[in-house]
C-alpha cells in the first residue's frame, strides 16, 4: 500500500532521543529518557534494553553486533557530562572504561578495532583491543559544530573521513586496515576474503566538496565514495575517495532543507537521503532498471547556456513519512512538565536486505529495501518501486560499470559512476532562437517540470510498519 502524508495515530508521544544502526545494519539502538535498548533490525525484534536510572543519554553507538556500546550524555539531566564517552559493556550490564575530554563531545563512529571522536574542532582515534582503548592520533578540522565522522567498516577497509581546515572541505585519512569478523561456530568452507592491493597512487587527501558549511559526510562500508551534503540542503556530491573526484552529483530539492543523513545501499549502486522536509529520497548510481529524473531540457545544456537546474538529476523513488500530531492528545501536564515533544521529521534510515519477492522462485539477485526510524516510534520497511515490470534491484546481466577513475559525461556515456560533466558548449555563431525568448521561458519551464515530476512521482511502498519504544512495553 501506499501511504500519502496522512497520520498513524498514537495515544501519546514516544520520545525517542537517538536512534541510529550499526555499521551493517544488522541492528539499531534506540535512546529514550529510561535508558537504551538494542533492537534487531529486520525482522524487528527486541534484543536487550537497559534501564538507567539518575540522568538521561544523548546516544548509544553500537561497535558492529557485539556486547560494545558507546554511550554519551545528553538531555535535560545527562546522565554523563557531555565531554566523557563512556564504554559499556553490555554483557556485565556496567561501564568498563571511560575517554574524558577538555570539551563537549559532538560525534562519534566506530568500526572493528577503531573509534573515532569528534569534538568541535579536532577529530581523536583510539585503537579498541582486548587490553582496552589507546590513543593512536588526532586531526584538526575547521569549526565542526555538528560532529560530522565516517568511516569505512568493511574487511581491511582504511577510510576516515573528517572536516577539512576549510569550509566545505573534506579531510580523508587512511587508518590500518580494518581487521576481518572473528568467525564463530565450524570454520567455513570458503577461503578468507584476501587484502585488496596496495593503490598504485597515493590517495587524495583533501576534497573541496562545498563553498558552503558541510552538513553530512557519508561513505559505504567499502570506502571507495564520499557522499557529502551542504547546509543547502539541495545538492548531494558523491566523490571518489581514491582520486577525489566528483562521479554524481545529485539534486534533493530546490529550497533549501537540514539534510539529516545519506546512506549507501550495500552493493553501492544505489543511496537514499532524508532531510527535515520528511521525504526519503532514492537515487541509483548505475544503469538499471530504475533511471534518476532529469528535466526535459536536459539534452540542450551542452548547446545552450541553461541554468544548472535544467542538467540536474532527482530522485526516482521517494517516500513520504506520515506525520502524527493531527491525532496525538497531550495533556497540559505534558505541556507543563518539561518534556521535549520528539521532532516528527527526525528519521535515520538504513539498508537491509528484504525478503525474496517470490518465496516459489529464489533470485540470485539480493532484493534490498529500507529502513526508515522516526523518533516518534515508528519502523517502516519500505520496497523500491517496480519500474518497467522490473525490479530496481536487478542490474541487466551485461550491465558494465565504468572504473571509478574514468573520465565521461553522465549524458553521454550513462556510465554506472561517470566523471566529472562538462562545461556546456555555447555557440558563437547567432542562434536561430534568441537568447531573450529563451530567458523568457524559464520560469514557465520550471513550472511544467515541477507538475511533470509530481505526475511522474514514484513513491517507495510500505511493506511493514512497527512500533519501537513502546510496542514492546518499554520506552
Amino acid at each position: 500500500m501506499n501511504l500519502a502524508r496522512h497520520s498513524i495515530s498514537a495515544t501519546s508521544p514516544v520520545q525517542i532521543l537517538d536512534a541510529r544502526f550499526d555499521a551493517d545494519c544488522n541492528i539499531f539502538t534506540a535512546t529514550t529518557p529510561a535508558g537504551f535498548a538494542v533492537y534487531k533490525t529486520f525482522p524487528m525484534q527486541l534484543i536487550r534494553k537497559r534501564e538507567l536510572s539518575g540522568g538521561t543519554l544523548s546516544a548509544a553507538v553500537p561497535l558492529h553486533c557485539s556486547n560494545i556500546i558507546f554511550l554519551l550524555g545528553g538531555g535535560r539531566s545527562p546522565l554523563y557530562p557531555p565531554n566523557k564517552v563512556i564504554v559499556w559493556n553490555d554483557t556485565l550490564g556496567k561501564e568498563a572504561a571511560e575517554l574524558e575530554f577538555r570539551e563537549r563531545v559532538r560525534g562519534l563512529v566506530c568500526r572493528r578495532g577503531w573509534l573515532a571522536v569528534s569534538l568541535r574542532r579536532r577529530v581523536v582515534v583510539f585503537q579498541i583491543s582486548d587490553g582496552g582503548l589507546s590513543w593512536h592520533g588526532a586531526w584538526d578540522t575547521c569549526d565542526n559544530p555538528r560532529g560530522l565522522v565516517a568511516m569505512a567498516s568493511a574487511p581491511y577497509a582504511t577510510l576516515l573521513a573528517i572536516a577539512g581546515h576549510q569550509i566545505g572541505h573534506v579531510q580523508l585519512i587512511h587508518l590500518p586496515p580494518c581487521p576481518p569478523p572473528t568467525p564463530r561456530g565450524p570454520p567455513p568452507s570458503s577461503l578468507p576474503r584476501k587484502p585488496p592491493p596496495q593503490p598504485s597512487k597515493h590517495p587524495v587527501s583533501i576534497i573541496a566538496a562545498h563553498t558552503s558549511a558541510l552538513a553530512t559526510l557519508s561513505i559505504p562500508i567499502s570506502g571507495r565514495l564520499l557522499a557529502t551534503t551542504s547546509v543547502r540542503g539541495t545538492l548531494v556530491r558523491v566523490w571518489d575517495s581514491s582520486t577525489g573526484k566528483l562521479v554524481r552529483e545529485f539534486r534533493r530539492g530546490t529550497d533549501k532543507a537540514e539534510i539529516y543523513g545519506v546512506a549507501f545501499r550495500p552493493d553501492e549502486q544505489e543511496l537514499c537521503v532524508w532531510s527535515d522536509k520528511g521525504t526519503v529520497h532514492v537515487f541509483t548510481l548505475v544503469i538499471s532498471a530504475a533511471t534518476n529524473r532529469q528535466s526535459t531540457f536536459s539534452p540542450l545544456t551542452p548547446f545552450l547556456p541553461l541554468p544548472k537546474y535544467f542538467e540536474s538529476e532527482w530522485s526516482y523513488a521517494q517516500y513520504r513519512i506520515p506525520v502524527q500530531s493531527a491525532h496525538i492528545s497531550l495533556s497540559s501536564t505534558s505541556r507543563t512538565s518539561g518534556v521535549d515533544l520528539p521532532d516528527e521529521e527526525r528519521c535515520v534510515v538504513g539498508w537491509i536486505q528484504g525478503p525474496a519477492e517470490d518465496a516459489l522462485q529464489a533470485s540470485p539477485m539480493p532484493n534490498y529495501q529500507l529502513i526508515a526510524l522516526t523518533f516518534t516510534g515508528g519502523w517502516y520497511r519500505l520496497a523500491l518501486p517496480k519500474l518497467a515490470g522490473v525490479s530496481p534491484n536487478t542490474a541487466s546481466s551485461n550491465l558494465k560499470r565504468t572504473s571509478l577513475s574514468g573520465g565521461g559525461s553522465p549524458k553521454s556515456a550513462l556510465s554506472a559512476l561517470p566523471g566529472s560533466p562538462p562545461k556546456p558548449y555555447v555557440p558563437q555563431s547567432p542562434r536561430s532562437v534568441s537568447g531573450s525568448s529563451v530567458v523568457s521561458r524559464m520560469d514557465k519551464g520550471k513550472e511544467k517540470e515541477r507538475d511533470k515530476e509530481k505526475k511522474e512521482s514514484r513513491s517507495c511502498t510500505l511493506q511493514e510498519y512497527r512500533r519501537y519504544g513502546r510496542w514492546d512495553g518499554w520506552g
